[in-house]
């Protein structure tokens, strides 16, 4: 070989991968492989790679093929952004102390730059030829995701396997992308699950995309295929910013619903409605993003826009029991609380709450620790608040969802909601239990007294005079309350946190 073509020789084994035959079995696979997905990612020819020759020591110069991941800066959206993609065409995209040592170092530069990371994970896990030298790589890794925990964010995207220690990982960053039919996260295997267990289960129903959005709440988002994951993680983006100190840019805005906003929400208490279509009427046309869409459906968390600015949302949802609080719906809310805390995003809470769910699966499970989440991230949060009161806000729930007490810089109700520690009904049994009447006329007098109790006590109009709610407004008058309340905590002073973004 001419040593003037030499490194032409040897790039092209880096841009080749694994070889012209593993980059067929990663398309037949249905997976994109690692330069396709880095091309997806990043602006064109923005892309500067770092340590593109790093391999093995034990590894000739004309055999480098890039050591299974890639690792460099570019822009998204115009935006500087570090990544590594790992490259399973190249041993399995398995992580030693060489890969590692890659990893780690643009994980380094993200937070010395202090600019977001993404990851975009498909390995078979340690490389166990390295042996310790893997798992000491994996370690530092994990070390990396936590001192940038709260300072940038940090993506994983599971394109591909992810097992073992390899998941702690994506667990240690601030969202969690997945793919459908492709993506697989778990720490033990189908196979040593059948040797340890006798237990036989399919990589899919153990770790596959579907189970972690609606059972375990692992994942944030997933997607059909590697181009749509990459398009929303791209998306995602647009509502972070840089870093802690940075607050995000106001866009460009579209918003011109004809709804009527009051029709959105039945007056009858018990009546069940999407409150999700409520907030994108209420909201900028197209720009919710709903994260863990398919977890805890009884609260609702989302990131969007109001006039440009965006917003992290978080409501009851009434179609999912009845919007009441329990600990996955806890544990949901206060993580994406304390994320939009971290990242200078004012939270606005829509309350529509009956209470925490009661039973005794809730109570031995510990709905008391977990509940105490929610209180906790909405107490220590020192970003703008916005609790708006739209039908119910009953007992300890009430505090839950952010209360003036608990946090909130402004509280507004709708002139129709009840605020109380129970409903009205409820409380005239208990206070008048024993009157000794039969049961036909108890009832009636319980319906008399309880029209006469929500009169005096749940009115909102009770609670604004003792100054627990700001202001009682009209439906129609709800967006335009909220864009002033941003508008007047726009430069409002950035108090940088000394928490992360803890794994719940």
């Amino acid at each position: 070989m001419m040593q003037n073509n030499k490194i032409d020789y040897i790039r092209q084994n880096v841009f080749n991968g694994g070889g012209k035959e593993k980059i067929e079995k990663q398309h037949n696979q249905g997976k994109l492989t690692a330069r396709e997905r880095l091309e997806l990612l990043f602006d064109k020819d923005t892309f500067l790679e770092y340590n593109i020759l790093k391999s093995d020591i034990n590894v000739s110069a004309d055999a480098i093929n890039g050591d299974g991941v890639i690792t460099g800066i570019g822009c998204v959206n115009g935006r500087r952004v570090c990544a590594y993609i790992q490259d399973f065409t190249v041993s399995g995209g398995t992580v030693g102390g060489s890969n590692a040592k890659k990893i780690s170092s643009i994980q380094r530069k993200a937070l010395e730059l202090r600019i977001p990371i993404v990851a975009l994970l498909d390995s078979g896990g340690a490389k166990i030829q390295d042996g310790v030298q893997a798992l000491s790589g994996y370690g530092e890794i994990f070390k990396n995701n936590v001192m940038s925990s709260g300072i940038i964010p940090q993506i994983a995207v599971v394109m591909g396997p992810c097992a073992g220690g390899a998941s702690y990982s994506p667990a240690l960053c601030d969202f969690i992308f997945m793919v459908e039919d492709t993506s697989h996260m778990f720490i033990t295997g189908p196979d040593v699950i059948k040797a340890v267990t006798g237990e036989n289960v399919d990589k899919e129903t153990l770790g596959g995309a579907k189970m972690h959005m609606e059972k375990s709440g692992v994942a944030h988002f997933k997607f059909k295929d590697d181009r749509e994951c990459i398009a929303g993680v791209k998306r995602l983006l647009q509502y972070l910013p840089d870093n802690c100190q940075q607050k995000v840019a106001v866009r460009k805005y579209r918003y011109n619903s004809q709804l009527d906003i009051a029709a959105l929400v039945p007056q009858n208490k018990r009546s069940v409605y999407n409150i999700k279509k409520l907030i994108e009427a209420i909201f900028d046309e197209n720009s919710l993003m709903e994260v863990q869409e398919e977890y805890a459906p009884n609260i609702l968390t989302c990131l969007g826009t109001m006039k440009g600015i965006t917003v992290g949302i978080v409501g009851n949802q009434p179609t999912h029991l009845a919007g009441s609080l329990d600990i996955n719906g806890c544990d949901k809310a206060s993580r994406f609380i304390n994320l939009c805390s971290l990242f200078n995003i004012p939270i606005i809470t829509f309350v529509d709450v009956p209470g925490y769910l009661p039973g005794k699966d809730q109570e031995k499970n510990g709905i008391i620790r977990h509940g105490a989440k929610m209180l906790y991230a909405y107490s220590n949060s020192t970003v703008p608040k916005m609790t708006l009161i739209l039908r119910k806000a009953y007992g300890g729930a009430y505090l839950g969802m952010c209360s003036k007490e608990i946090g909130a810089d402004y509280v507004v109700s709708w002139e129709d909601a009840e605020i109380a520690v129970m409903g009205a009904e409820g409380a005239v049994r208990i206070l008048n239990r024993n009157n000794g009447m039969d049961a036909e006329r108890y009832n009636q007098y319980v319906k008399e007294k309880a029209q006469e109790y929500t009169d005096e006590y749940l009115s909102p109009y009770y609670s604004a005079k003792l100054g627990y709610v700001d202001n009682v407004i009209k439906p129609t008058e709800t967006r335009n309350t909220i864009y002033s309340f941003l508008c007047i905590n726009m430069d409002r002073e950035i108090v940088e946190s000394k928490n992360g973004n803890f794994p719940v």
